[in-house]
């Protein structure tokens, strides 16, 4: 039974069979997603109405990819105080905003309090918003800052009112590329540690894959099945992000960078080899809106957000800045053929349009 044929007969995809998907067509591959994907969700295309917070970019990590912290080549250190950050989810949540998404710099200035003091303030002025914040890499820096175990830290993110988990800091899972990239940043292991204990206590979490810089195309068939394997344990990731690196502004010298079929095919095969997880996300602030909305017939089902502001994609090329007004992204959706189902963080429609 060839690839194509045992991807139609429902058997799931191992590791030789994943790279044997990335060496086809693109138009077949592209169908074999559009498929499942047609299978799952029909021709609905989910987004939310988010606002994206990066309370500071001070950070002790130096990861070469990173164009954000003020270590390297941001001139511009800052930290907000919780006030600050609270104003910013008022004024968000009177736009519309239903969820704050709030991923920082590992400060080891700013202090424990200040990392969770700043839900527990949101939640006092905002009950019903939803707070995403926290990466797995985030949490280890604290954990190491602090001398804490995981658990503590998780739980604590709850009682101040965190309810999911963004999936950032996962990069590639491979320890070899890991050491080049991001030295000293949480270990793969921890990563999906945290995420385990996590979806133990009840919780919801996204997942990432950084691709497109110094990695092959089975370093990130690899991070796939890891990500596979702890979803068939715990059943707790919405949501798979393949982020494309933005090269701009920082020390990771990349000669090639992937081209748009390169990362149409990346997408079509995590829809394939990721049975388990309801959700591809074609982040149009790191595939650019055009190819995120091509994305939608390679598999992805979801767009996230207008976000209304981005920093960290952003310093490092990306064209999110400013987000994307509602009206226009509903718009895209719809004249690329898909009906726009705004959704809230847990994946609840909210409103067919």
């Amino acid at each position: 039974m060839d690839v194509v044929q045992k991807v139609r007969s429902g058997e799931r995809i191992g590791m030789p069979e994943a790279l044997e998907l990335y060496d086809l067509d693109l138009f077949t591959l592209g169908t074999l997603a559009d498929e499942i994907r047609k299978r799952m969700h029909s021709k609905k295309t989910y987004f939310n109405i988010n606002r994206h917070i990066n309370p500071t970019n001070i950070c002790k990590d130096i990861c070469k990819f990173c164009a954000y912290s003020a270590s390297r080549k941001n001139p511009n250190p800052y930290t907000m105080s919780i006030d600050e950050i609270v104003s910013i989810a008022k004024n968000s949540w009177r736009n519309g905003a239903k969820e704050v998404h709030i991923v920082s710099a590992h400060n080891p200035e700013a202090g424990i309090e200040w990392y969770l003091g700043m839900f527990k303030a949101i939640k006092e002025e905002l009950p019903e918003i939803h707070i995403k914040a926290l990466t797995a890499a985030e949490i280890n820096f604290l954990a190491q800052e602090y001398g804490m175990r995981y658990e503590e830290i998780l739980d604590r993110m709850i009682e101040n009112g965190v309810d999911s988990m963004p999936g950032g800091g996962a990069e590639i899972f491979d320890e070899k590329v890991r050491e080049y990239i991001c030295k000293g940043k949480v270990s793969s292991e921890g990563w999906l540690d945290i995420h385990r204990k996590w979806h133990e206590r009840g919780k919801k979490s996204n997942a990432t894959m950084l691709f497109g810089h110094v990695e092959s195309r089975a370093h990130r068939v690899d991070h796939m099945l890891r990500l596979r394997d702890l979803q068939d344990q715990t059943g707790g990731f919405n949501c798979f992000i393949p982020l494309v690196y933005q090269r701009e502004n920082n020390y990771l010298k990349v000669e090639e960078f992937p081209t748009g079929q390169e990362i149409l095919k990346t997408i079509a095969v995590s829809r394939i080899v990721l049975d388990n997880i309801p959700h591809i996300k074609a982040y149009w602030v790191t595939a650019t809106i055009n190819l995120a909305l091509i994305a939608q017939e390679y598999g992805a089902n979801d767009l996230d957000g207008t976000i209304e502001r981005e920093s960290i994609q952003a310093a490092a090329g990306a064209g999110s800045s400013y987000g994307m007004p509602l009206d226009e992204f509903v718009h895209l959706i719809k004249e690329s053929g898909f009906t726009p189902v705004e959704r809230d963080s847990l994946y609840n429609e909210l409103k067919v349009w």
